[in-house]
Formats: structure tokens, sequence, C-alpha cells
């Protein structure tokens, strides 16, 4: 199974509790053993631009789509055998401590 991880900061988190492991080893430890097909850290909200098309024309505005007190840094595409096993690495990343992890199965297109 395909997840989409999203790693989100969370401005009003506070505290000194220490991740399981740091950055480094959590991309060593997912995308060594190919759980982890894809991912990358993600501009600021800033930088974002919305595409919308209404009565047939295209719009385009400047950043985010909805307004956020938390916001997307990066994301990682997990292949897992199960949500257990994806939530299990998902608890892992340090983020998981700092800010948030969302995670969601991914909805293959029936072509």
């Amino acid at each position: 199974m395909k997840f989409l991880m999203l790693v989100l900061s969370d401005p009003g988190r506070s505290s000194d509790e220490e991740p399981p492991v740091s950055i480094e080893q959590w991309v060593e430890e997912t995308y060594g053993s190919g759980k982890a097909l894809d991912g990358d850290r993600l501009r600021p909200s800033a930088d974002a631009k919305t595409i919308r098309r209404r009565d047939g024309e295209v719009r385009v505005t400047d950043g985010p789509a909805s307004p956020a007190h938390v916001e997307i840094a990066g994301f990682d595409i997990l292949e897992c055998a199960d949500l257990e096993e994806a939530i299990t690495l998902a608890g892992r990343h340090p983020m998981a401590t700092a800010g948030i992890i969302e995670l969601r199965p991914t909805w293959p297109l029936d072509l």
C-alpha cells in the first residue's frame, strides 16, 4: 500500500522532548529499506501559487489555498505492507515530536 506522509510544522508547539531518531537516521532507515519512495522539503507557503478554473478562466493567486496555523514543510511517499507499518514509520519521524505528521493512503485512479 502507498501512503502520502505530509510533514507539518506546528508553530504553537514547544517541547524539550527528543525525537527517537535524527532526520538523517530516519531517511537512512526508510529510504534505505525501500519503504520511502520519494520525498522532499517544500518551500514556505508564501511561495505557493493557488490555481482555480472558474467560468472557463484559469485564476492564479499567491499563497496557499487556505490559511492555516500549521504549514506543510515536506512530504514522503511510503510503500508499506499496511497502515500499521506506515504509522510505525511516521511515528519515528522527528517531526512527529516537533510538529505533526499527516498520513493518507493513496487512492489510485482506475483508468
